[in-house]
């Protein structure tokens, strides 16, 4: 240990670092943490089938409080790690857009837990296929804000790309981020399609989506938090 951080300023900077690091760190533990719950949760449901409903269907149901929390303890993880995120880039491009983005997407999360779609096209077991005649408000709430959560994640890896890309040592980074970015969006115009037709692949390719979506976002929290240490 150096002279220098023993000193109150050193302390308290280090401990500014340790709080920044796992702040970044959370967003790898929820995107982890969200794919395998529903994956799991959805194999083991009777009368859901993961290829056709949504992942927002298993907040229906005698179980419906496991997927509830997931959605409220992943988005209170990604908005941890885009406060973290916003400490680790500033000052610099994306210091402020790239943040607000993913701290948007997680309280789009938290709030979709709150308000849960309607019972429909076959789950819980006994609801009638289709969907309902008029949905409700909070259904109608939930579509909405899975919007901003679809939307989020492709807008934050064009905008977070354009820093990566002022770094020569992190060209991967920038390929990356655009591609994700551009399948992401193909994947959510696929989803609205296949959902408005009531398509039996509707639940594959929303699963898709997430995983892609996710997967980039638990890797950047995982490489900052590495990288938050030494600076951005």
């Amino acid at each position: 240990m150096t002279r220098a951080s023993q000193t109150p300023a050193g302390r308290t900077a280090a401990r500014t670092t340790t709080t920044t690091q796992r702040l970044l760190a959370g967003g790898a533990l929820g995107a982890v943490g969200f794919v395998v719950v529903f994956l799991v949760d959805g194999a083991t449901r009777p009368g859901y089938d993961p290829t056709y409903h949504p992942v927002s269907a298993l907040s229906l149901g005698e179980r419906g409080w496991l997927q509830t929390l997931n959605f409220v303890v992943t988005g209170a993880l990604m908005v941890g790690f885009a406060i973290g995120l916003r400490r680790h880039l500033r000052p610099g491009p994306a210091a402020v857009a790239g943040p607000l983005l993913i701290g948007l997407f997680g309280l789009s999360l938290v709030a979709s837990g709150a308000f849960a779609m309607d019972p429909m096209r076959g789950y819980p077991p006994g609801t009638p296929p289709g969907d309902p005649g008029t949905p409700s408000w909070h259904h109608v709430a939930h579509d909405n804000l899975g919007a901003v959560v679809f939307l989020c994640v492709p807008l934050a890896c064009f905008v977070l790309a354009r820093r990566f890309a002022r770094r020569p040592a992190r060209p991967g980074w920038v390929l990356y981020s655009i591609a994700t970015g551009l399948v992401g969006i193909a994947l959510l115009v696929l989803f609205g399609a296949l959902w408005e037709e009531d398509h039996p692949r509707t639940g594959l390719v929303q699963r898709i989506m997430i995983i892609v979506d996710w997967t980039w976002l638990g890797l950047l929290s995982w490489v900052t938090a590495r990288r938050a240490s030494v600076g951005p």
